[in-house]
């Protein structure tokens, strides 16, 4: 069993950057599939962006140019580097892990990224 804890949320101009970390305590991190969800509010969680255990990588449209996903097995951590924010990105994230191959999915609480106009 995963537990993940998200960490690096807060307030931030349009423009700026932030950088979300996601620390898994368990073990076979690296068997993990990660992403990041987000959820605004007044609206569904939708996924931000994934990596897998190989490390091939997948984002929303909404978000491609601008963030990047990243993991550090050894520090079985994963990381989602957020540059030219914009207000829509104001929202609660998520980590999620799943096991490759399994359906079961662990969540963090969530950070909250807040982006001022």
């Amino acid at each position: 069993q995963v537990q993940l804890v998200e960490s690096g949320g807060g307030l931030v101009q349009a423009g700026g950057s932030l950088r979300l970390s996601c620390a898994a305590s368990g073990s076979g991190f690296s068997l993990y599939v990660m992403a990041w969800y987000r959820q605004a509010p007044g609206k569904e969680r939708e996924l931000v962006a994934r990596i897998t255990a190989g490390g091939s990588t997948s984002y929303a449209d909404s978000v491609k140019g601008r963030f990047t996903i990243s993991r550090d097995n050894a520090k079985s951590t994963g990381y989602l580097s957020m540059n030219s924010l914009k207000p829509e990105d104001t929202a609660v994230y998520y980590c999620n892990g799943r096991l490759t191959g399994s359906v079961m999915d662990y969540w963090g609480k969530g950070t909250l990224v807040t982006v001022s106009s």
